[in-house]
């Protein structure tokens, strides 16, 4: 095999268009993944548009990777990696090992990150090159297709929960049933919280009942939602997923005291929240990064463990730019994501 095929954004905000390149060899610490599907997740748009600083084109994006080691670069084997072996690569593609913060072992917030589709080719190819430290092993019950979205959005809405304020039988807020949220309901309810689900419109009660939520709160009904929380008496944490800074500031004081909201959801404005809202209840404030690949591993295995699925929807790797464009508009039910075949 001399080439394979990439999906590349040739200058930012630009079509994607498919090239083929000539198969690499894996360096020193590093393996070459054989692409079986890698989800397109709302943050693609920082790299495509070129957005981040540093960002370098042609662009292959793509965080949600899923597929099969390929080939080994030297000292690859020590990790314990074999050629065959089933492995995702998410937001976390790596760490630098020698800033602060991974000197403190606290790797996902390393000064250095690597984010395959920013600090190396994402996914959106037929093959990727990626560091060991970033590999996590797929559980043998999981698809390639629902592994993928595990390595981002999964492990997101996982370790907000399971990193929280709240412990079994607390009440949780779930803002948002979108691709994050109806993830995040379903983690929810399978880690033993007492789940609320938050969103727009009666019609998406049966569904939040479906994903396993005790609750359902229709923010569009007049009642404010943190007066409904209130009701339900107080969450012990709001898991915050939307992009919409009034929608999340409006529950915090639905939070009990010595509640938390967790923020993950990215919008552009600042949050609308008074420090007397914080001091009077003790409340906190925390964003929520992504996770390390040992994190991605917990998430799928915890996953495997409870019968949860990211909801998908498929296209070949041919038809990248339509499906990117779908994902934006928000007409995709719940991950767009790409596949090799």
């Amino acid at each position: 095999m001399s080439a394979y095929t990439v999906a590349q954004v040739a200058v930012a905000g630009g079509p994607f268009e498919l090239v083929e390149r000539e198969v690499p060899e894996p360096g020193p610490g590093h393996v070459r993944i054989a692409v079986e599907a890698c989800g397109i997740c709302h943050s693609d748009a920082l790299f495509v548009d070129g957005a981040m600083p540093g960002t370098r084109f042609p662009l292959v994006p793509g965080h949600e990777i899923a597929g099969r080691i390929e080939a080994l670069g030297t000292g690859a084997a020590e990790y314990g990696w074999q050629v065959g072996d089933r492995v995702t690569v998410g937001w976390f593609g790596g760490s630098c090992q020698h800033c602060t913060a991974c000197r403190q072992g606290d790797f996902i917030v390393c000064e250095n990150l690597k984010v395959p589709g920013w600090s190396y080719d994402g996914g959106f190819a037929e093959r990727t090159i990626a560091p060991v430290d970033a590999l996590a092993r797929i559980p043998d019950t999981l698809e390639a297709s629902d592994a993928g979205p595990m390595a981002c959005a999964g492990v997101t809405v996982f370790n907000g929960l399971r990193r929280s304020a709240a412990r079994p039988g607390d009440l949780v807020a779930v803002l948002g049933l979108g691709g994050l949220g109806h993830l995040g309901v379903q983690y929810a309810a399978a880690m033993g919280f007492e789940t609320a689900a938050i969103a727009r419109g009666a019609d998406k009660a049966d569904f939040a009942a479906r994903l396993g939520a005790h609750h359902y709160v229709d923010s569009t009904a007049g009642v404010p939602v943190a007066e409904a929380l209130q009701a339900l008496g107080g969450a012990k944490a709001v898991l915050a997923t939307v992009g919409n800074a009034a929608a999340v500031s409006a529950t915090v004081d639905g939070l009990t005291h010595r509640g938390e909201l967790v923020v993950i959801g990215v919008a552009p404005e600042p949050l609308g929240i008074s420090p007397l809202q914080l001091i009077t209840g003790a409340r906190e404030v925390r964003g929520h990064p992504s996770g390390t690949a040992q994190d991605v591993q917990d998430t799928m295995e915890f996953s495997a463990l409870h019968g949860i699925r990211p909801m998908t929807e498929t296209a070949p790797l041919a038809e990248a730019d339509e499906a990117y464009r779908k994902m934006l508009s928000g007409a995709a039910r719940f991950r767009m994501v790409l596949t090799t075949g």
